[in-house]
């Protein structure tokens, strides 16, 4: 097992418990869409490591799309203005769409919101999200996710897709970033 980033404060999740998680998703997943026309949309760039090991463990037809979601302005928290920076490359018409989300918080609450309306507006049999990790205590709105991962606390983690300035992506593992590294300490 590789050692944890010196970075890191504690290791949140294990590499060995996102594995389990991800293969139970995938079953539920498998079961939910059997026979249905199934496509997942990953939002780049955190939830790319979490979309690859899930289409491993579903075990039905499907395929898989990226989009990547940005704010104008600098005033992203206020302004509310979305745009999509990476658009599909294939039409989801008629096909049930699992949006694949690595973190659901304030941060992404309205852009997940805008995105989920611009799937639905495009005509998608159904639309739903599945992400990694959830932080309901952050978000101010009702929205939830259908499927989810881990529930977890107003920490700062990264590791598994989850960075910091484009850093620790690459961590096998969930981890609490040391407040001292992103001047939260």
């Amino acid at each position: 097992m590789r050692r944890s980033h010196p970075d890191i404060a504690e290791v949140r999740i294990t590499e060995q418990e996102i594995a389990e998680r991800v293969r139970t998703l995938g079953e539920e997943i498998s079961r939910d869409y059997e026979g249905k026309d199934l496509v997942l949309v990953g939002i780049l760039k955190g939830a790319t490591l979490f979309l690859a090991d899930l289409v491993r463990h579903i075990d039905i037809p499907l395929s898989f799309d990226f989009v990547a979601i940005g704010s104008y302005g600098a005033d992203t928290r206020t302004s509310g203005v979305v745009r999509i920076l990476k658009d599909l490359d294939e039409p989801v018409e008629s096909r049930h769409v699992l949006v694949i989300e690595d973190v659901m918080d304030t941060g992404m609450t309205l852009r997940l919101s805008y995105l989920m309306d611009n799937l639905r507006s495009r005509r998608a049999a159904s639309v739903r999200v599945c992400t990694l990790l959830d932080k309901p205590s952050r978000r101010k709105t009702d929205a939830a996710a259908d499927y989810r991962g881990f529930v977890v606390d107003e920490e700062y983690v990264v590791g598994y897709g989850l960075d910091y300035g484009g850093r620790y992506r690459s961590l096998p593992y969930i981890g609490v970033l040391k407040p001292e590294i992103y001047g939260g300490g």
